[in-house]
């Protein structure tokens, strides 16, 4: 795939589920292809709505396209239906921090304000955290979108909720007890280095964990895209959007 492009096969398939996705009706096929590449365009770029070029249409009329979709989950729905059949011989748990632009502050009330909005500070900045769970073939599962300053530990049960696998692979910062009884609670081995103040450590099988590096990799495929790299959305939502979508995209290669 060019840098924002779609492959011919990529939009057949996107068009194959959009066809029978509930919440939206997909009347003119083409206009629907020329609104997701110009989130695409978007997405990749990193550009504000009002630059997008007018071969894709009016930004506006795009965007209200976008946040309705948004609204209606579409662009989750589209990631779990392509990411329906993993690997599961094991799961990988990281999370990465999301630089915010100052203006993906300032949420309005009415959605809750910006204490709603997965945006805080960390040593980093004010930012927000993505969680994430990938396949034993480094495809994104799932995401939980928080603060920055929320601990790793908190959202992985949330991750790891309903699924399971032979193996999870984390790093030492995952290492707690509660999240060790959960993991063997699923029928899964940990595959997770121990902290060193733990007065008696856990045997780690090195051989397994080097496949850590999957979802290390994963993390700088997602923030090729502009618009992930760094956040410029007020709305969780919007932002989570667009992550759906690049996993999407990744899911598609």
């Amino acid at each position: 795939m060019s840098a924002v492009t779609l492959t011919e096969r990529q939009s057949r398939k996107l068009m194959e589920f959009l066809r029978t996705c509930k919440g939206i009706y997909v009347g003119n096929e083409s206009k629907t292809l020329q609104f997701i590449a110009a989130i695409l365009w978007i997405v990749r770029s990193g550009s504000p709505w009002e630059l997008l070029p007018a071969q894709y249409g009016k930004w506006n009329s795009v965007y209200k396209r976008f946040a309705r979709w948004c609204e209606r989950s579409i662009w989750q729905q589209m990631h779990a239906h392509f990411a329906a059949d993993p690997d599961l011989e094991w799961l990988l748990l990281d999370s990465t921090i999301i630089r915010a632009h100052p203006c993906a502050a300032g949420a309005p009330a009415k959605q809750g304000g910006q204490a709603a909005q997965a945006l805080g500070r960390s040593r980093g900045g004010f930012s927000s955290k993505i969680h994430i769970v990938v396949d034993a073939l480094g495809n994104p599962l799932d995401f939980v979108l928080t603060a920055g300053q929320v601990h790793d530990l908190k959202q992985a049960p949330t991750l790891l909720q309903g699924r399971t696998c032979d193996y999870v692979i984390a790093d030492k910062g995952y290492d707690a007890d509660a999240l060790l009884a959960l993991i063997e609670a699923m029928g899964a081995i940990p595959v997770i280095p121990a902290r060193k103040n733990r007065t008696e450590p856990r045997p780690l099988d090195a051989h397994l964990y080097k496949e850590h590096h999957l979802v290390e990799c994963f993390i700088p495929q997602i923030k090729w895209y502009r618009r992930i790299f760094s956040r410029f959305d007020k709305l969780a939502s919007r932002f989570l959007g667009f992550l759906s979508f690049v996993s999407t995209l990744i899911w598609l290669r």
